[in-house]
């Protein structure tokens, strides 16, 4: 799984049948501190996200397959829940994101 924040949403006129009532959204993976880190990728949509919201991304075909409930969904990305606040074993290392 990965830490992103969404940055953008995509529209699809036309998509595959499995992706129906979802939407498509941009998202840039981030650190345990919301810093920007690697490159941004697509992901299906689950929990309604918009953009600026801190989001956890399944980043797996098999794993993300799952969540549709179809072996054959042709997907490798899916947003399935927002984060609010990340806490590490650091002192003060609360990190809010919301």
């Amino acid at each position: 799984m990965r830490i992103a924040r969404v940055v953008g949403n995509i529209a699809a006129t036309i998509k595959h049948d499995h992706y129906r009532g979802h939407k498509i959204m941009l998202v840039q993976p981030v650190d345990e501190g919301g810093n920007n880190a690697g490159d941004s990728f697509v992901a299906v949509d689950f929990v309604q996200a918009g953009i600026g919201d801190f989001v956890l991304v399944i980043k797996e075909g098999g794993a993300s397959r799952m969540v549709f409930g179809y072996e054959d969904s042709p997907v490798h990305a899916v947003i399935v829940g927002f984060i609010d606040e990340i806490q590490t074993g650091k002192r003060g290392s609360i990190v809010k994101l919301i």
